[in-house]
């Protein structure tokens, strides 16, 4: 590496804010003392409302590079803002494989989809006073055929100045291989790519952070795999937490977020961010 090179500046984005007191809690904790410069918001979760949007721009005041998102939510177990939303399953959205089989059997309603998203937007602004500075999407529904064109039509329309997250990766093609999930993301992030350019959209350089949760691998060795490959203004997707009753009640991902914020917390993080010549800042 040329030591004579600037930094890489990336984003270091936490998902979920508005899941459960926890995962809020440890994500303020992070990003006020400058370990995230990014995260984005549930509208749909259980766990957001006036007070936890306050304490969270009070968290990023001291980062005032820090973005915040909307983390646009289509997948059970959360329900939609929209009355006439299908399809539900028992009130709730489709669990991830069945809204992935619709959208690749065209089977969803590209309207009734941007009607809903439409709503998210309109909450996050009520909420916040403001547009989002980014959107992404809960288990990367923004990338699913069926889906990615109403949500880009709906960021054109609510947010045209916010970017949006791919999921591809910057790796040679033996490389990908190895990591299924992660290769579905790539094949899926191209044609998302290609939209988002053709409607004027801008889109994170590249992207990390998906791995096997159930694993609970070492987060730390994880994350000096995902900053060797990363571009600059590349993206790495986190989901730090603290396990409550709330998310044991709605998530799986559970003690490997505990993981993931004590090693963005510790010691190491900071000595890994410059070894590696990238910076959050």
């Amino acid at each position: 590496m040329n030591d004579a090179a600037p930094p890489r500046r990336i984003w270091l984005c936490a998902d979920d804010y508005g899941l459960s007191p926890g995962v809020n809690r440890a994500i303020r904790d992070l990003i006020a003392r400058g370990r995230l410069n990014a995260t984005s918001v549930m509208v749909v979760g259980p766990s957001i409302g006036r007070d936890e949007v306050r304490a969270l721009e009070a968290a990023a005041a001291g980062s005032p590079r820090c973005a915040i998102g909307l983390h646009v939510t289509l997948t059970a177990p959360f329900s939609p803002l929209t009355m006439h939303f299908r399809p539900i399953d028992g009130g709730m959205f489709l669990p991830f494989p069945k809204l992935l089989r619709a959208g690749l059997l065209r089977r969803l309603d590209p309207e009734m989809i941007r009607a809903e998203l439409t709503v998210q937007f309109a909450a996050f602004g009520e909420l916040f006073g403001r547009a989002p500075d980014f959107v992404d999407g809960h288990q990367h529904a923004q990338l699913f055929p069926g889906v990615r064109d109403a949500f880009l039509a709906a960021v054109k329309q609510a947010a045209p100045g916010a970017w949006v997250r791919q999921g591809g990766r910057n790796l040679p093609l033996a490389r990908r291989l190895g990591a299924p999930k992660a290769l579905v993301l790539d094949v899926l992030s191209a044609q998302f790519r290609r939209r988002a350019s053709r409607a004027g959209i801008g889109f994170n350089a590249g992207f990390a952070g998906a791995y096997d949760f159930s694993r609970q691998p070492d987060f730390g060795a994880l994350m000096r795999q995902f900053l060797n490959t990363l571009p600059e203004g590349g993206l790495i997707m986190c989901h730090p937490g603290f396990v409550d009753e709330v998310l044991l009640s709605l998530d799986p991902l559970t003690v490997q977020r505990e993981h993931e914020h004590a090693f963005l917390g510790g010691e190491q993080f900071p000595q890994l961010l410059a070894a590696n010549k990238v910076t959050l800042g």
